[in-house]
């Protein structure tokens, strides 16, 4: 059977610039081997959901991966998991990072969203607030990577509510509130007096913590509050292999990517970035190509072009292009060459390299090569030409069906080889005995 190689350049699309002359920094970037790759597959464009929808990169994979966004279970669940932090479906966890506050008129402020702090600031803080309880409900956090970490909360909580982060300084925090429609739910009502009481204790408590009275006195601003957001909650789901028939494995240097595929039943391995993308990007496929005996379904990620993007300089992110197109170029040759390998080559979101929003709803690209795809007449891999592409423009959930049709693993509609009538042929059946 087939396998499938999903090259995943996170954040790619982009808007265009003039300083590009009104082209996205894709466009603009100095890309051969990409284009090359256009050249001799089949283009289109990709949005995981509905056009003009803005989706943060774990939502967008959960639905690349074949998944409906009903059954997300929210990032705070995908970042515990990838974390190591064991959850069980009662648990809520919640996105926590420690942040400069300040009161006016009896309502916080975000002075300022991250403040630089030292490893050794963000341990001691992180160990100070790690415990507490209030109304039979026990928190826990738990700091990931730098000030950034999760809170995990433990009794009868629920998900539904709503972020405190505005994400822009000098906004006023929003008010923890439940979802509509959860507004009498004991559950909820618990979470949100529990979380509530949390970041107050920590409004009182952080100001003179030592961390906070050495930063005085160099003048730096203090780590004196947290924001939260995306709750989220376990669920059950039906696994990646038994809803897909493949057997998954993402490389990934995120923790909400090992989350994610721990969630969906794929198997993870975690890699390392350096400050030179292409030649991590270069050794996740040729780890790919290495482990194409052990599994059918590899997802190659890279989150380097969304981190250029984020810093509002379309140049950086042109630059993060190339140096991924040259690691390509130096280990795409032998995946090409395996008449067994499907290669898909896109992003999951367009991340804006300049204005307010964090992403955008614009389609990216989306390429297919493999022994047997159609070709068309795309020649160049960016966000305007792969839209004259034979792939037309794939959505959400359709991407997976056009893995299993490309890898010869498509069932026909009406056979039933197995009692749950699953898309993917054969089955994992049941052999007849005598």
């Amino acid at each position: 059977m087939k396998k499938c190689i999903l090259i995943l350049l996170d954040g790619l699309g982009d808007r265009s610039f003039a300083q590009f002359g009104n082209l996205t920094p894709l466009q603009a970037a100095y890309t051969p081997h990409l284009d090359r790759l256009a050249e001799i597959g089949c283009s289109g464009l990709f949005h995981a959901a509905v056009l003009g929808q803005a989706l943060p990169s774990e939502n967008a994979h959960f639905a690349m991966f074949g998944y409906d966004l009903s059954d997300f279970p929210g990032r705070g669940v995908l970042e515990a998991l990838g974390a190591g932090i064991a959850l069980t479906e009662q648990d809520v966890a919640v996105l926590a990072r420690f942040v400069t506050l300040e009161e006016k008129d009896g309502i916080l402020f975000l002075e300022k969203d991250q403040p630089p702090a030292t490893a050794a600031e963000a341990e001691a803080l992180a160990k100070f607030v790690s415990e507490y309880e209030s109304g039979g409900i026990r928190i826990s956090f738990t700091r990931s990577q730098g000030l950034y970490g999760i809170l995990t909360l433990r009794g009868e909580v629920d998900r539904h509510v709503t972020d405190t982060a505005p994400f822009v300084d000098g906004r006023a925090l929003a008010a923890l509130k439940p979802w509509k429609g959860f507004e009498k739910d004991a559950k909820t009502q618990n979470t949100v007096r529990a979380l509530h009481s949390y970041l107050l204790w920590l409004w009182d408590s952080l100001r003179d913590h030592p961390v906070n009275v050495s930063r005085r006195k160099e003048g730096k601003p203090c780590l004196n509050g947290m924001v939260t957001q995306r709750a989220g909650q376990r669920k059950k789901i039906v696994p990646f292999y038994e809803k897909w028939g493949f057997r998954g494995l993402s490389l990934a240097s995120g923790i909400v990517y090992h989350g994610l595929a721990a969630f969906v039943g794929m198997e993870s391995q975690k890699v390392r970035d350096t400050d030179d993308p292409g030649k991590d990007l270069a050794q996740r496929l040729d780890m790919a190509s290495n482990l194409l005996n052990e599994y059918d379904f590899i997802h190659v990620h890279t989150k380097t072009p969304d981190e250029a993007a984020h810093t509002k300089n379309p140049e950086s992110k042109k630059r993060v292009i190339e140096s991924l197109d040259r690691g390509i170029g130096e280990a795409i040759a032998p995946l090409l060459e395996n008449p067994d390998v499907l290669l898909i080559i896109t992003a999951d979101h367009s991340t804006p390299s300049t204005g307010p929003l964090v992403h955008s709803g614009e389609p990216v690209p989306m390429t297919f090569c493999g022994e047997g795809v159609r070709r068309d007449t795309v020649r160049h891999f960016d966000e305007i030409s792969a839209a004259a592409g034979a792939l037309g423009c794939v959505r959400g959930p359709e991407l997976m069906h056009l893995i299993l049709n490309q890898t010869d693993r498509a069932k026909l509609r009406g056979i039933m080889d197995t009692p749950d009538d699953q898309p993917y042929w054969p089955g994992h059946y049941e052999a007849f005995r005598l």
